[in-house]
């Protein structure tokens, strides 16, 4: 049994978008699921995580939504965050690769590789669009993949096939941003030696015996054709500025920070715990497993070049294990998020409950190929499965002890030979079932979990306690008390997969915790009863299909365009009385007021001359912004902005109903 530390990371979700059901059966899922069953044999795991805020996704999302790059990344850090905290995924630490230091520990990695002789600057071509009038990242670059076929390959990689790509690669080139066919021209950037770890990587990897075989085909495919130096640099504004004085104006190329993410996130983590120096007991000792759960699409990121890159360094530890998954679609079609042909996270929770998701993806996960989500297979997981198995056993458990027996957890003294084996039977699916979750075998477990509820509602079947209740009180009561037995193994071994059910589970049996590493003792009288699984109908399912491929981008705009309620009371809203009002020479439309905010007078220049004269304005209650910056307009500084209802031709002021003092705020 390994008793050292265990350090899990899942992939840095770029903060462009929302979570949707490809992240979370890719790598988030799993990796949960892992670190919360290692916590209930109360190892010391740590999951490490936070959101990838730079490269070229983020920026072409912000030129998209009009807004800029930190407005985008701000905002879906946050809906990240809020996302996997209600579907229980949780996280010891979670980033942000904006944060100063992950721009610091970036910066000290890369020189440190840098004077170890792994870095190199060339002289290259890159591809540049003379309509936009920039160097084009990868990411901006879209054309035919040379291996598949594939019409909207990326400049860095195929999302059909999965091959990495350099832009020259593609056929039939286009600048992103405006389609136009984009010309070579030359650049410098910097480059990580790759070649010269292969070597080193082969040795290492095929050491990893263990490792699942998607992993290790990906690299002996990369291996085969033979490792070359891979720029880590781009011309674009947005990222880790690279510290050296001739690179001005470059940054790197986010996937050579965002690994980096991990490091930092850990340091964060350690100096929030009020150790600084921890997280290298994490990252520095042979002793931790480090751990990446990440989606087929990040293999050879996370298995040749990040791995290189702590070669590279030399002071880290390298992965322990990738238990990378395969893709997941959707309705037998590719999730596609550019034509909402996806389910997303935000969205799912506003409807239902995390845990029938968690189980739905967990029972079908992709972990040796793609697999495909039906909503009517979630459906049918839900109703069929935890409902009218799981549920119904420790429904009609608790419910009979509530009627028959008072609400009491029967005492167990002595055991048939039936009740002896059905106990047998579940305790070695019980262990089965934990050394799936060790092995990243989560289908395999959710399957072994389900069939302890189906003993369960054998037992309970065979046993018929609504007949012994009535002749033969001793086998009635030893019935349920193994019932009960049944379903507290139930609750821990399924807690990984369906942590709020478990918890509602705890809370009836009075558990004081669900660890596996002690038996407790459960209460002597149940808790109140909870109901574990409502059923979902089918036109509930119906709706949800109909869905797909609509809608979403006009409403995530929408919601986008929202504050938050810290942001609104930044605003001073407060009462002004006009004291003074005069046309502003050669402006038609222009007024200059005086008003008084109480305690000070102010000029305000607003455009509203050709709704109200000078003589009707004095005198009158106005609402103003009183903490705007103050701006010139022809020439007079305007020092605040009054409020005004506008529609077509026609405009009204914002005035109090009734007289009030000026300077009092508006809230």
């Amino acid at each position: 049994m390994f008793m050292g530390k265990i350090l899990v990371t899942s992939a840095l979700p770029y903060a462009n978008g929302d979570i949707h059901l490809g992240h979370l059966a890719g790598c988030y899922l799993p990796a949960d699921i892992y670190v919360r069953y290692q916590r209930m044999k109360k190892r010391d795991v740590i999951h490490i995580g936070g959101t990838d805020e730079h490269g070229v996704p983020i920026t072409i999302k912000a030129r998209q939504e009009g807004k800029s790059p930190k407005e985008i990344v701000d905002y879906y850090h946050k809906r990240i965050k809020e996302s996997f905290e209600k579907f229980g995924i949780i996280f010891d630490n979670f980033s942000r690769t904006t944060k100063p230091i992950h721009y610091e520990i970036t910066k000290e990695f890369f020189l440190r590789i840098y004077n170890r002789g792994y870095i190199e600057k060339r002289t290259t071509e890159q591809f540049y669009c003379t309509q936009c009038g920039m160097f084009l990242a990868d990411r901006y670059v879209e054309g035919t993949c040379p291996y598949c076929g594939y019409e909207e390959a990326r400049g860095d990689q195929c999302e059909k096939c999965g091959r990495w790509l350099e832009p020259f690669m593609l056929k039939n080139p286009r600048c992103k941003i405006c389609g136009s066919t984009p010309e070579r021209r030359s650049t410098f950037h910097y480059y990580f030696k790759l070649d010269m770890l292969q070597k080193e990587l082969e040795e290492w990897i095929a050491s990893k015996t263990h490792w699942k075989d998607n992993v290790t085909r990906f690299t002996k495919g990369w291996f085969k054709e033979g490792l070359e130096p891979r720029a880590i640099t781009r011309d674009i504004s947005w990222g880790v500025p690279v510290p050296l004085k001739e690179a001005e104006g470059k940054v790197f190329y986010v996937w050579f920070d965002a690994p980096i993410g991990y490091i930092s996130s850990t340091v964060e983590w350690a100096e929030k715990k009020g150790d600084k120096e921890l997280w290298k007991d994490y990252w520095m000792s042979p002793d931790t497993r480090l751990i990446h759960f990440i989606g087929k699409d990040n293999i050879v990121f996370h298995a040749i070049v990040w791995p290189a890159m702590l070669m590279a360094h030399g002071d880290f530890i390298l992965p322990s294990d990738i238990p990378a998954n395969e893709f997941l679609t959707l309705e037998g079609r590719p999730l596609s998020t550019s034509r909402n042909w996806a389910v997303w996270l935000p969205e799912y929770l506003e409807e239902f409950p995390p845990d029938p998701l968690r189980y739905a993806i967990a029972s079908n996960a992709p972990e040796n190929r793609d697999v495909d989500f039906r909503w009517k297979d979630f459906q049918a997981r839900n109703n069929n499965e935890l409902a009218d198995i799981y549920g119904n056993f420790v429904n009609r458990v608790i419910q009979f002890s509530a009627k028959y027996l008072g609400g009491r957890i029967p005492e167990l003294t002595s055991l048939s030979s039936e009740s002896t084996e059905v106990l047998k039977r579940v305790e070695e699916l019980f262990m089965k079932t934990q050394e799936m979750y060790e092995n990243f075998r989560v289908k395999e477990a959710v399957r072994l979990f389900m069939e302890i509820a189906q003993e369960g509602n054998r037992y309970f079947d065979y046993s018929e306690p609504w007949r012994t209740r009535k002749e033969d009180m001793d086998k009635c009561n030893e019935t349920i008390g193994v019932c009960f037995r049944i379903i507290k193994m139930l609750a821990q071994v399924s807690s990984p997969v369906l942590p709020f059910t478990a918890e509602k589970v705890r809370r009836q049996l009075r558990l004081d915790s669900l660890d596996m590493v002690v038996e407790h003792e459960m209460g002597t009288e149940i808790g109140e009863p909870e109901i574990l699984f409502r059923k979902i109908d089918d036109r509930t399912i119906e709706l949800k299909i109909e869905e797909l491929g609509k809608g979403k981008k006009e409403k995530e705009e929408k919601i986008m365009d929202r504050i938050s309620i810290e942001e609104f009371k930044k605003i001073q809203l407060k009462i002004a009385k006009i004291l003074e009002a005069e046309k502003v020479e050669g402006a038609d439309r222009l007024l200059k007021l005086k008003v008084s905010l109480g305690d000070e007078e102010r000029t305000l220049v607003a455009g509203i001359a050709q709704f109200y004269s000078p003589e009707e304005l004095i005198g009158k209650e106005i609402v103003v912004v009183a903490n705007l910056m103050p701006a010139k307009i022809r020439g007079i500084e305007s020092n605040g902005m009054l409020l005004a209802a506008v529609k077509g031709d026609r405009l009204a002021l914002l005035i109090p109903d009734k007289e009030i003092e000026p300077g009092t705020p508006v809230s």
